[in-house]
């Protein structure tokens, strides 16, 4: 099996400070997390091959060597946040591999020591230490390159062993502290010193002025002194020829304003080039000063402006200030006047700055988190090195004067205006911004669509998110040089265009109000590279569906696609992603739509037109309006013998080339005879001076059935048509049975016409009589035939009598 390499190894120790609340299983064969399992031993099953095992907070109050005896390839060991209370380092004899070693945050009291020769970290921090736990065994550690200690005491002698060591990290934590030996920490080589002093005690300033002689970075954690600063102990006179730090970091400082200027006057002297103090308190009164106590002091300071030092960037965070009776001018002015390149002034509450009597060599300033307003460095011609300034959070209102703030300030390439209260309404004043000026975020602020009358011309980086812009205004804005702009967290209803920005290659407008963004964007942005437009409430419309046609055409230009582009609108919608929303090229295009419309509409038209001249319609509708008329003319005429009464037994409708078998045959054996039948026939009963359809229509409705002759020749005939029509009409309407067809001739399907599909239909369904061409058979068809029109017709006293009852009815 081949070992972790040694980055592998670190890059697994320190990730199990990011380990939490981990399920403790075994994550792969070679490595293993327990940690958080509220154990209180090791535990027995642990893989044979494990390289990175994590039992850190649980509860194992004590180790042995049979825990770890078995596996020999083991090189990360964490036990951090335990109750160990004794080290055996000889329990780890048989882990030859071990390279990291993490005991911190224990209770352990005594330590039996053993070289652990290939031990790189070891980390004893935190831990109840009276002495410094450092064993004869430890000068044959020469791999060690990280070493963690806590006591409560620090002697000359405790580093004898390990002072040849080329460490590159030691930590100390001095809790309960009692007693440090000066230059005890000279002994040590190491290059960084991190220093993490109790937090209620008086700090010993000879562990700061030994670390800074010992160490090229220090930090010193809970540099608190509560005592008067008449007893601070000062600084010996030879020990700025000793100092090796240049990266000085003083994490809570709680002192007396006279011990912090020594401090700092001897950091001043020192080569210390990059100071950061967190957490800054300077307290007491200058009251208590006398006259001969403050003049030095004020000196002193006037010391420090004028002084080439090496410091190069001084950075103060959370700064508070507890000194009644303090005029703070004088602090802002040795701030001003600093010659240095980097000054950070962090969370201070500092209400002003000062502007350099002198050209100032300032190249970067930070005031973030203050409460500097519009007054800043205006009119202020000195700062002409300074090329970043980051004034964000404070309370600046004014675009216009901080474009003045800007206007002499020759290098400056960076500016963040980001959550201010700045507005601009547009004024008749023109902005005046650094030429130099590439860089500006005013995100956060209260502008509106007006900022782009007062914006630098030179800028390439523009950022503008969370403000109240709802549209970037067309001929206003001509930025050439513009290649990023972000609009994000804004009122913006559409993409803006590119005719101010030419050089426009990025731009984000995510969380705006764009329901349909524009589709011809890149072409008016041919040089944009990225859009970032997600997350904006789209409505999934035909317009929004021109937009995704854009995207796969854009060759994936859209950032965060599609994740973050989501349907809002309609609601049933809301949560598609626009990737997943189709909609058919129909729907979408107008002009395709009414064509198609209109040639449905005229192949409609066609199909109708056809299949009213097949099925002859309007010869139907026309039937149709002249039986209404007849009737409506018939009720207005005699509304009283609407009531009609049988006056034939049949109606006959022939074809007039088929008369002489009507005469010669139908009606002679129908007449005469015993049980007269009584026909209506048209060249008898038509009534003259009415029309043939009113006369067709009354003998139909006055005749009890009606005979159709079929034959080829009935279908060629327009009247019978008429005919057949209006008899269908009363079989209909009246429900009754009354249609007696008689087939004379044969008639061949493809004789008939179409219109006819009406007697097609009777043909199919009734029974008809066949006349039969044997003599046999004839007296068999007119008996059936009389079978079937026989019914007494009332005479006309009975007709008479019942049109009177109806009358008294």
């Amino acid at each position: 099996m081949r070992p972790l390499t040694n980055t592998y190894v670190f890059v697994c120790a320190f990730t199990f400070t990011l380990w939490n609340n981990i399920q403790p299983t075994v994550e792969n064969e070679f490595i293993a997390n327990y940690s958080g399992r509220l154990l209180t031993n090791v535990p027995k099953n642990i893989p044979l091959r494990i390289q990175v095992l994590d039992l850190s907070h649980n509860r194992i109050s004590g180790i042995s060597i049979s825990e770890f005896i078995y596996l020999s390839d083991l090189q990360v060991l964490n036990l951090s946040h335990n109750l160990i209370m004794v080290l055996d380092f000889s329990v780890f004899v048989f882990n030859e591999n071990l390279e990291y070693l993490d005991l911190s945050h224990n209770n352990i009291l005594k330590v039996c020591c053993l070289t652990l020769a290939c031990l790189r970290h070891l980390d004893l921090s935190y831990n109840k230490f009276t002495a410094l736990p450092i064993c004869q065994e430890f000068e044959n550690m020469f791999r060690l390159e990280y070493l963690g200690l806590s006591a409560m005491m620090i002697r000359r002698s405790d580093f004898r062993y390990i002072k040849h060591l080329q460490l590159h990290t030691v930590f100390l934590t001095l809790g309960n502290f009692s007693l440090y030996e000066p230059q005890s920490l000279t002994a040590l080589n190491t290059k960084r010193l991190h220093t993490d002093f109790a937090a209620n005690q008086n700090f010993s300033f000879s562990l700061l002025y030994d670390g800074m002689s010992t160490s090229e970075n220090l930090k010193i954690v809970n540099l608190i002194y509560t005592l008067s600063y008449k007893y601070f102990p000062s600084p010996p006179l030879m020990l700025l020829k000793k100092i090796k730090t240049t990266a000085l970091i003083l994490d809570t400082v709680d002192v007396q304003w006279p011990i912090i200027l020594q401090i700092f006057l001897l950091i001043w002297y020192s080569p210390v080039e990059h100071l950061t103090v967190r957490n800054l308190t300077f307290q007491g009164l200058l009251g208590e000063l006398t006259k001969y106590e403050f003049l030095p002091l004020l000196s002193s300071l006037e010391q420090l402006i004028s002084l080439d030092g090496s410091m190069k960037a001084l950075t103060l965070e959370h700064v508070r200030i507890k000194i009644y009776y303090f005029n703070q001018e004088v602090l802002y002015r040795q701030f001003s006047e600093m010659n240095i390149a980097s000054l950070t002034i962090y969370d201070a509450y500092m209400p002003h700055m000062l502007c350099p009597n002198r050209t100032s060599s300032f190249q970067y300033l930070n005031f973030s988190h203050n409460a500097l307003t519009d007054e800043l460095f205006q009119n202020c011609g000195t700062l002409i090195d300074l090329k970043l300034l980051i004034l964000q959070w404070n309370k600046f209102e004014s675009l216009l004067k901080v474009s003045f703030m800007t206007s002499r300030m020759k290098s400056l390439k960076y500016l963040d205006m980001s959550n201010n209260l700045l507005r601009h309404d547009g004024a008749d004043v023109q902005c005046q911004w650094a030429a130099s000026l590439t860089e500006l975020d005013l995100s956060s602020n209260q502008l509106t669509d007006a900022v782009f009358e007062c914006l630098p011309v030179n800028i390439k980086k523009l950022d503008l998110q969370n403000n109240q812009i709802s549209s970037v205004p067309k001929g206003l804005a001509d930025l050439k040089s513009l290649e990023e702009l972000n609009l994000a967290s804004n009122r913006l209803a559409d993409l803006p265009g590119c005719s101010g920005f030419t050089s426009l290659q990025f731009l984000n407008i995510e969380m705006n109000s764009i329901l349909t963004p524009s589709t011809d964007f890149f072409q008016s942005c041919p040089r944009v590279k990225e859009l970032q437009a997600g997350h904006n409430p789209f409505k999934c419309s035909c317009e929004l569906q021109d937009f995704i046609r854009v995207e796969r055409q854009s060759g994936g230009k859209l950032f965060g696609w599609p994740s973050a582009y989501v349907c809002e609108y309609p609601e049933g919608l809301r949560g598609t992603e626009l990737k997943d929303f189709h909609l058919s090229e129909l729907a979408c295009n107008t002009t395709l739509l009414l064509v198609t419309a209109l040639l449905l509409t005229l192949v409609l038209v066609a199909v109708v037109s056809f299949l009213c001249i097949y099925l002859d319609v309007p010869w139907y509708v026309r039937m149709t309006w002249q039986w209404t008329q007849t009737k409506r003319r018939a009720w207005h005429n005699h509304p009283k013998e609407q009531e009609m009464v049988l006056q034939f037994h049949a109606f006959i409708s022939y074809s007039e080339h088929d008369a002489l078998w009507v005469k010669n045959k139908l009606i002679p054996n129908l007449e005469k005879g015993e049980g007269c039948i009584q026909l209506c026939k048209h060249e008898r009963n038509f009534v003259p001076g009415k029309s043939i359809v009113e006369n067709i229509i009354n003998c139909i409705e006055k005749s009890y059935k009606s005979i159709f002759v079929l034959s080829p020749n009935f279908v060629q005939s327009e009247w019978c048509h008429y005919e057949l029509y209006f008899a269908h009409h009363k079989l209909f309407s009246e429900n009754s049975n009354s249609l007696i067809l008689i087939l004379l001739e044969p008639i061949p399907p493809y004789v008939i016409p179409a219109r006819y599909h009406k007697l097609k239909a009777l043909m199919a369904k009734r029974t008809y009589l066949e006349w039969p061409k044997e003599r046999s058979k004839h007296a068999l068809f007119w008996a059936n035939l009389r079978a079937a029109i026989n019914i007494n017709l009332p005479t006309a006293i009975e007709a008479n009598k019942e049109q009177s009852d109806v009358t008294y009815t």
